[in-house]
């Protein structure tokens, strides 16, 4: 089985580019779902993150994710800690994942992980796609899209690895600062690629 690592970076538009992959055919896992499912109430990813940060779950027994990005996200090492409890679980159910879908013989997974090079997880894949656009691009899409102030905006992009610096480590680059139709094309020629690699 071949494992492809799909990553972004903060309205890079990674999950628009997700989605054109799944419907080509291929088997998209993402990061981000299995997160939000290793903290489902009732789950120890739940509990771990509660006695870690308490405070964070709200009345109806679920996370709260605003109290909580309130609490990580300016804090380097409060980020870390939650990483720490995070990451070995999403790790455990991507593997999961994996073998459930070798077994039923599919050839090829792609990996949707926006901190996939942070993580280093990169480093034992068979190829990476980016999902690239210039920085400038990606601050007025981040504050448009969630309106924030430029100060805002820098702040989550100083939380990422630069999209320049991710480039280094890309076996494909997707450009998704023109028309939608170009980057579907751009999306075509990659699956292609990762197909005619068996």
């Amino acid at each position: 089985m071949k494992i492809y690592g799909l990553t972004g970076g903060i309205a890079s538009g990674k999950s628009t580019v997700s989605r054109m992959l799944s419907e080509l055919g291929a088997h998209v896992l993402d990061a981000d779902v299995i997160a939000r499912e290793v903290v489902e109430p009732g789950t120890p990813g739940l509990k771990a993150v509660a006695e870690r940060f308490p405070g964070v779950v709200g009345p109806d027994g679920r996370l709260d994710r605003t109290a909580l990005g309130a609490r990580v996200f300016g804090d380097p090492k409060e980020r870390a800690a939650l990483n720490s409890i995070l990451h070995p679980l999403i790790g455990q159910q991507f593997l999961l994942r994996t073998h459930a879908l070798g077994a039923q013989g599919v050839e090829r997974i792609i990996y949707d992980a926006p901190l996939l090079i942070e993580n280093r997880l990169h480093e034992g894949m068979d190829g990476v796609v980016l999902v690239w656009v210039p920085r400038e691009v990606q601050k007025a899409r981040l504050m448009a899209r969630d309106g924030l102030d430029e100060a805002a905006a820098e702040a989550r992009l100083a939380a990422q690895l630069p999209l320049d610096e991710k480039r280094q480590h890309a076996t494909w680059l997707v450009d998704n600062s023109g028309e939608k139709e170009a980057t579907r094309a751009r999306v075509d020629e990659v699956w292609r690629a990762m197909l005619a690699r068996g």
